[in-house]
């Protein structure tokens, strides 16, 4: 039998995953739960988790890259201990204005951006709308062009039942099987890492914040978008990636200024690379980010 999941207390949370390092600026009603770390006077990197996420996911990359740089991480508008946002909109375009106003607020002008899945929709957006700023753009299996079965103007991400049950009940066996395919070794699910997940996901207003984007977001048309990017760009992938296929990178190539863009495809590797394989993602992410120095 199921039991009613509760919402956790934000003190609880906050008291867990909002420790030091971590600050709050509240922008246009959203209190923003985000990390700024490294040297002042270094080269920003901004880097934007994926969907059902948070900036935690970022650690293992965090830990090497503020020895050289300022990198700023965030939790998006629904998600993690920022929670959803007071508009209720979650579009390409109010994702793109929250983050230039976040990125205001913080007086950054120019970065490098890093986005997975999700995250990398809002970046290449986000490069495509202000590419004055972004000077390099490294995207994680972005999620942006139908995979098979889907098509322009559908939903990419299924608003079925069990997405209507969750804002009530989510048993945690869920968020595991939820998170395997996410990986190219299931086991590579530890509890610590499951427990983050599970628990920020019954973070106040976080499933419902997410069932609205999940009704809010389409699939539409981003040739246009993308051929405006101008910062080169590194596609990073899986080559087990079950969430979305890495041949989805040959569609941003063609779309992408082909001379600025690059693919690298990781073996024995699935979705969240920056979890599974940190050191092995990281490595090529740094390869490129010297090669393309600001």
């Amino acid at each position: 039998m199921f039991f009613i999941t509760p919402d956790l207390s934000r003190e609880a949370l906050e008291s867990k995953y909002a420790r030091q390092p971590s600050q709050f600026a509240l922008i246009d009603g959203l209190r923003v739960h985000y990390r700024d770390t490294g040297p002042r006077n270094a080269p920003v990197l901004v880097l934007l988790h994926g969907f059902g996420s948070s900036l935690q996911t970022w650690d293992a990359w965090s830990s090497v890259l503020e020895s050289k740089f300022r990198v700023l991480r965030m939790d998006l508008a629904g998600f993690g201990l920022t929670g959803a946002s007071p508009d209720d909109d979650y579009s390409d375009p109010a994702d793109v204005q929250r983050l230039e106003r976040f990125l205001n607020a913080l007086g950054v002008q120019e970065f490098t951006l890093i986005g997975h899945s999700m995250g990398g929709r809002i970046a290449w957006n986000y490069a495509s709308a202000h590419p004055e700023r972004v000077k390099r753009l490294v995207l994680l299996a972005p999620d942006g062009f139908p995979t098979p079965g889907q098509k322009i103007g559908g939903k990419p991400y299924d608003v079925g039942a069990i997405a209507e049950v969750i804002q009530f009940v989510m048993p945690k066996f869920l968020v595991r099987k939820s998170l395997e395919p996410a990986f190219f070794n299931a086991s590579s699910v530890s509890e610590e890492l499951l427990d983050r997940y599970y628990e920020l996901l019954r973070a106040p207003t976080v499933r419902q914040a997410i069932l609205a984007r999940m009704r809010q977001t389409i699939n539409s048309d981003p040739v246009e978008r993308l051929s405006k990017i101008t910062a080169p760009t590194l596609l990073l992938w899986g080559e087990g990636d079950a969430m979305i296929p890495c041949s989805n990178a040959k569609d941003y190539v063609k779309a992408l200024v082909q001379a600025h863009s690059q693919v690298e495809v990781l073996s024995r590797a699935s979705h969240l690379l920056q979890e599974e394989s940190p050191q092995v993602a990281l490595a090529r992410v740094l390869a490129f980010m010297s090669e393309h120095q600001q």
